[in-house]
């Protein structure tokens, strides 16, 4: 038998406006001590939920879905986050967790029910407030505009080239949209689009707190009215460790706020700030080439975003690029090794690329009709074509412990 307790709070004046907060919990004590606290967040009504004995879905029986759930975990953590894990992706709201979990096993089965945030015990009251908050700015949509990653399996497969042209054929279909070189020491993207780079990156992430989305457009280098490239300028180090992961998270806020579409160059390494870029986006492009070297890595690649860093499958999408059909690595295998059933190919077309690198004139400029170009064009389509549906990704807290210094 499942026991409950709802208690609604008082609707406000603006309790059409709020958002449902269920906060479930095996412990009294705990779920009073969340929901004092609870109470005190704007544009929330707050419910609580005792559970004694019984399932351990924390959801079980609820006619209506909250908009947001806060889980204390007991001592059966893995069976109630193995409850909401068998639940279809659209069934579970926005969760925060907080309780004694196993620090890895824990988190990544979190991380894989869609947590945004693991909140230690004994939970702060300005942390769980700071969490709350967050989620409600991101449900009511305050960030509209739709991030993009790309990053390469291996070494040269293509992404800045993917990164460059799918941003320039975006802004060229209307839509507003910013590229943004995140390899903080060999980014290319401004010699790619031939801009010379009058702020950086770093000015902008230094800056971040006080700036808004017109200080942030006026930081970046115009390709085009619709096309702002935001980089690094030449003979500039910055180390990963320069850039804060708060910086970087108002940063990917503060774009999406500003502009349609955030096309993301990524280097090729897992840390905190690929992580919460990653994390954030609404579709990951892994570019990958037909050889044992690039399949090998670009699996474990793909394993690494699924299995430890909780990224959805469904926001994963395969790129081949150089695609050769007499190659020996065929897309079947390529399909078959990163668990993926569709590809997007991109034509081997050597001289036209070299020719567009070496001007700095994006293809669908250089070489419109070109096989490339008209892939690039394809896939543009089908960005705007399919919704990128936005799910929930890692725990922030979870970078901090993996890549604590």
């Amino acid at each position: 038998m499942l026991n409950s307790r709802e208690v609604p709070l008082p609707f406000s004046t603006h309790s059409k406006q709020s958002l449902r907060l269920l906060i479930s919990s095996r412990d009294a004590v705990a779920l009073h001590h969340l929901e004092d606290i609870s109470q005190r967040a704007s544009g929330l009504q707050v419910s609580t939920r005792l559970v004694s004995n019984g399932h351990t879905d924390p959801l079980y029986g609820l006619e209506q879905l909250p908009d947001f759930l806060l889980l204390g975990v007991s001592h059966l953590w893995r069976e109630e986050l193995a409850a909401l894990l068998q639940r279809p992706a659209h069934e579970r709201p926005p969760l925060l967790v907080c309780g004694p979990l196993n620090e890895h096993e824990g988190m990544r089965l979190a991380m894989q029910a869609g947590a945004r945030d693991f909140l230690p015990e004994p939970v702060a009251a300005e942390e769980l407030l700071a969490a709350l908050s967050r989620m409600v700015k991101e449900t009511r949509g305050s960030s509209s505009g739709k991030l993009l990653a790309v990053i390469n399996a291996k070494g040269g497969s293509g992404a800045t080239l993917l990164a460059c042209n799918l941003a320039h054929q975006l802004s060229a279909k209307g839509g507003d949209t910013l590229l943004l070189d995140l390899d903080l020491q060999f980014g290319s993207v401004a010699h790619y689009l031939d801009v010379q780079p009058n702020h950086s990156h770093v000015e902008v992430l230094q800056q971040i707190d006080g700036m808004d989305s017109m200080a942030l457009r006026g930081f970046c280098n115009h390709f085009s009215p619709t096309l702002h490239v935001l980089g690094g300028r030449e003979n500039e180090l910055c180390l990963p460790m320069d850039v804060r992961l708060e910086q970087l998270e108002a940063l990917l806020h503060l774009a999406r706020s500003s502009y349609d579409w955030v096309v993301v160059d990524l280097p090729r390494q897992i840390d905190h700030l690929t992580g919460i870029t990653l994390e954030q986006a609404d579709r990951v492009f892994i570019v990958v080439q037909q050889s044992i070297s690039h399949l090998k890595d670009a699996s474990r690649l793909a394993r690494i975003l699924r299995d430890e860093l909780g990224v959805q499958g469904s926001h994963l999408q395969i790129v081949v690029n150089r695609y050769n059909k007499a190659a020996p690595i065929t897309l079947r295998d390529i399909a078959a090794a990163l668990q993926c059933s569709e590809l997007q190919k991109l034509p081997n077309d050597f001289a036209v690329v070299s020719e567009s690198q070496n001007t700095g004139v994006p293809l669908g400029l250089q070489a419109p009709r070109a096989p490339i170009t008209l892939a690039l064009h394809e896939l543009t389509i089908d960005l705007f074509g399919k919704p990128v549906v936005s799910e929930q990704g890692l725990l922030k807290r979870a970078f901090s412990s993996l890549f604590r210094e």
